[in-house]
């Protein structure tokens, strides 16, 4: 599909490289509109801007062909913002929130702002992926895997869309050269939990991983009252021994492209049934 009406964000902020790339890999498709993060906005889900929060926004005018501009605000926000503006008059044709630097496979799509951008479009009826590389802002992401294969994927779900409502599809590559890739896989999200999630801060932590506050487009500055302590998340992955085979991380971390299908609309309909069996439902 050609000439589309494309808006774009992400929760690592305008500057990442990874929305860089996913706006010159989508300009092929259309229209390219970009309303991202002005900073990191990791572990957001889909939370919004609620509370009369100020929001600043900037318009960066056009790289390419793409139109650049940036929020202070939540992925979710952005995207709330790009209907409200940009397109007002017609929504875009599909929303992409990536790529994201680092996985969002397993539980992690639970809090995921890349995602939750993705909900927040398809609450709005709109077509949505989310794309991440499961990198963890290495200084030069290797992108060349999701350059040759992404555009086969969004060709054929574009073709073939879906008849259910609150679907959005999340799709996650693996951190190594397109020639390394295994293949591609229709995967569920796994299960696991993270434990010890917090330690006390340590921006050193970070930056001996090549991670900086200006990275994360944040101030190396924190705010500190009298009595605080500083503490922040890190965390160790506990895998379950339920996974079978298709958990989309276990497939990822053998040298898969992932792709789960998530709904917004998460009732357990097999739940409410059992519910429904132990005579709930009464009048009163």
């Amino acid at each position: 599909m050609k000439d589309m009406r494309i808006l774009l964000t992400n929760d690592d902020g305008y500057r990442a490289k990874g929305i860089e790339m996913l706006s010159k890999i989508m300009e092929a498709y259309g229209e390219v509109t970009v309303v991202a993060p002005k900073e990191h906005q990791s572990g957001m889900a889909a939370a919004v801007d609620l509370g009369l929060k100020p929001l600043a926004y900037k318009d960066l005018g056009l790289s390419g062909k793409t139109s650049w501009s940036y929020l202070s605000g939540t992925p979710a926000s952005c995207i709330k913002f790009g209907l409200n503006f940009p397109f007002k008059e017609q929504k875009p044709d599909i929303v992409l929130s990536g790529i994201n630097h680092g996985s969002n496979a397993t539980m992690g799509s639970l809090y995921s702002g890349t995602l939750g951008a993705c909900m927040e479009a398809t609450l709005n009826g709109i077509l949505a992926i989310g794309v991440s590389l499961d990198d963890f802002f290495t200084q030069e992401p290797d992108f060349s895997a999701i350059e040759a294969y992404l555009p086969d994927i969004l060709d054929k779900i574009m073709a073939h869309p879906t008849t259910r409502k609150g679907v959005y599809y999340n799709i996650n590559f693996p951190a190594v050269p397109k020639d390394q890739v295994k293949g591609i896989v229709v995967a569920h999200q796994g299960l696991g939990h993270w434990e010890k999630e917090f330690t006390r801060w340590n921006p050193d932590l970070w930056a001996s991983r090549g991670i900086t506050m200006d990275l994360l487009g944040r101030s190396g500055q924190v705010q500190q009252e009298e009595g605080e302590e500083m503490f922040m998340m890190i965390g160790e992955f506990v895998d379950d021994a339920h996974n079978d085979p298709l958990a989309d991380h276990h497939k990822l971390a053998e040298g898969y492209i992932t792709i789960v299908a998530h709904n917004i609309y998460s009732t357990d309909e097999e739940e409410t049934r059992r519910l429904e069996s132990l005579n709930l439902n009464t009048r009163f």
